[in-house]
């Protein structure tokens, strides 16, 4: 991945995001797309929708969600400790002993996920697992008052971690899901452009509140009105410990992006993202999906009168984690498809199935 391209991801994923507070995110997207999309609008749940004028041919949307996981703050004790709620997927076992940050008007409040000492849990209790309502959050102070002068009641929070490089083009964070998928269809948008006209109209949709119910993706696909529709997704990799392959697929990071078949895939669509991808000498990996995709494919496909829907997944380990990690040539190679892809779109294509 170039050197500006990576730092453009950097920001991005570093930048906090969790569901219904996307817009930092979403800013740093729009400074990406401004004097490259033709018409570049923020709609009214949050999604940034940027549109490239095509020559007639079929309407193109491809999506990814910048929202991510996190908590919010739901209370304040007398002594000074917070209590929170999750945004979205998150495993209890996780959040215990980690730092946070508590993103207020103000700023940032840094802070630590508290957890009894190992010496004073009574050894039949060491195994269990504390819900959500039993942890709490010390951001230092010693009194409600004083929290309450830093913070408000519903202010978001995340993991207090960024994106580090690892051995062998691989990197870890928090928020690579779906924040990669946001990066991934913006650079997309502004190869094309640098290309030439294409035949499509491409819209490059950067959606909100996905981890809560893909509800983003129900407005802005009603809204585009497209004929086509690619989500741009991460996956599970099954190239871990105690991961059963069986039960998803063969997918492993660096071998390039997952192309998902079933029901929710538009059979046209997909044999044209493969047969693009051999032509153009990219990577792929297939899964199959049986039932309907628990991610923006799933309501795309059903906008209207329906939309010729691809699902196209980045394989990460430690989904919903802070320590979330992919390779950045998935990344690369998910964004040499696309634009070929898009490309290879036009007036004379046609999605239904035969």
């Amino acid at each position: 991945m170039k050197k500006q391209d990576f730092a453009f991801l950097k920001e991005l994923v570093e930048t906090p995001s969790p569901s219904g507070f996307e817009q930092p995110a979403q800013r740093i997207i729009r400074r990406q797309l401004e004097g490259v999309a033709d018409d570049l609008q923020t709609d009214v749940m949050g999604n940034l929708i940027a549109r490239l004028n095509g020559q007639g041919g079929p309407r193109v949307m491809l999506a990814g969600h910048c929202d991510e996981i996190g908590f919010m703050v739901q209370y304040v004790d007398d002594r000074g400790f917070i209590y929170f709620g999750a945004i979205g997927g998150i495993d209890p076992h996780l959040s215990p002993g980690q730092r946070v940050a508590i993103h207020t008007d103000n700023g940032p409040i840094p802070g630590v996920i508290g957890k009894k000492a190992i010496h004073l849990i009574e050894p039949k209790d060491r195994d269990t697992v504390l819900k959500f309502k039993q942890q709490f959050i010390d951001i230092g102070c010693s009194s409600r008052d004083e929290v309450e002068k830093l913070i408000q009641i519903g202010d978001p929070v995340t993991f207090a971690v960024g994106v580090q490089p690892l051995q062998n083009d691989r990197a870890t964070s928090r928020a690579f899901d779906d924040k990669m998928g946001s990066f991934i269809v913006t650079e997309v948008m502004k190869r094309i452009k640098n290309q030439g006209t294409i035949e499509a109209e491409l819209y490059a949709v950067s959606t909100v509140q996905e981890e809560i119910g893909l509800r983003g993706a129900v407005t802005s696909s009603y809204g585009v009105q497209p004929d086509v529709g690619i989500v741009v997704e991460v996956t599970h990799a099954t190239d871990y410990p105690d991961v059963e392959e069986s039960s998803i697929g063969r997918v492993e990071l660096g071998k390039g992006p997952v192309l998902a078949r079933g029901a929710n895939i538009n059979p046209v669509l997909f044999k044209l993202l493969i047969e693009t991808a051999k032509i153009e000498n990219i990577p792929i990996q297939i899964i199959g999906v049986p039932r309907a995709a628990g991610n923006d494919a799933n309501v795309m496909q059903l906008s209207r009168g329906g939309v010729a829907t691809a699902l196209l997944g980045i394989p990460l380990r430690y989904m919903h984690t802070p320590v979330e990690t992919l390779s950045l040539a998935d990344l690369d190679q998910a964004i040499a498809l696309l634009v070929a892809v898009v490309k290879r779109i036009t007036k004379a294509s046609s999605f239904v199935p035969q």
